[in-house]
């Protein structure tokens, strides 16, 4: 039997978009559980350990739909891929869906232990997790996300793979995620609405990577 190469099928763009669902709700949730302000252990009040345990199932399949989207953009950099960009945007990628696993698994945690503590403590528990999940997730994971952008963004410009305004919109979008991660914790959602877009036009045809003249880039 003759061996064949793998391709990326053009279905996998949709990744992406099932990503941009499953990680925007459960930011969503995760967000009107524990919100910024909120009195700690205000979840178990209003019935937010219920968005919690949601937002930690969403989690996972969310993390797994980033890594197949990782694939397809990296697929369309073909041979030429930059070594030193493509490192910083698997590297930044990568650590943007840990931080954010780390967050949705410190929200469960508080929605498993939060109902067996005695007040004081859990007031404690509850002040202690909440600032954390934020932190991880807005201050650390939001600007990992931008740096993805940005390494993405600069490979196209590189090797013109991709729309001039695209990449450039791309920019503006992840430096305002850079500049403003701590203006308002809903400015997480930008990049799950950056990635739905890339992948409905990826999907659509809409993006179809032109390979450019002359001689391949240096990659060394």
């Amino acid at each position: 039997m003759t061996p064949r190469a793998l391709s990326t099928p053009r279905a996998a763009a949709l990744a992406g978009v099932v990503f941009a669902v499953l990680f925007g709700a459960a930011l969503i949730l995760i967000r009107t559980a524990l919100p910024e302000g909120a009195e700690p252990g205000s979840q178990w009040v209003d019935g937010g350990e219920h968005r919690l345990r949601v937002a930690a199932l969403l989690m996972p399949f969310a993390g797994i739909a980033f890594l197949w989207f990782i694939g397809v953009i990296r697929d369309g950099f073909g041979r030429y891929e930059d070594k030193f960009f493509a490192t910083v945007f698997l590297g930044s990628g990568l650590l943007f869906l840990a931080m954010m696993f780390v967050a949705a698994g410190i929200g469960a945690a508080l929605e498993g232990i939060g109902p067996h503590l005695d007040a004081s403590t859990r007031a404690a528990a509850m002040a202690f997790g909440q600032s954390l999940a934020l932190v991880v997730s807005k201050t650390y994971a939001l600007r990992m996300a931008a740096v993805f952008m940005i390494s993405v963004a600069t490979i196209w410009l590189r090797t013109g793979l991709m729309p001039r305004p695209l990449a450039w919109g791309t920019y503006v979008v992840a430096l305002a995620l850079m500049a403003a991660a701590e203006v308002s914790m809903w400015l997480t959602l930008a990049f799950p609405a950056w990635v739905l877009v890339i992948s409905v036009l990826l999907f659509g045809g809409r993006l179809t990577p032109t390979r450019p003249a002359g001689p391949t880039p240096d990659t060394a």
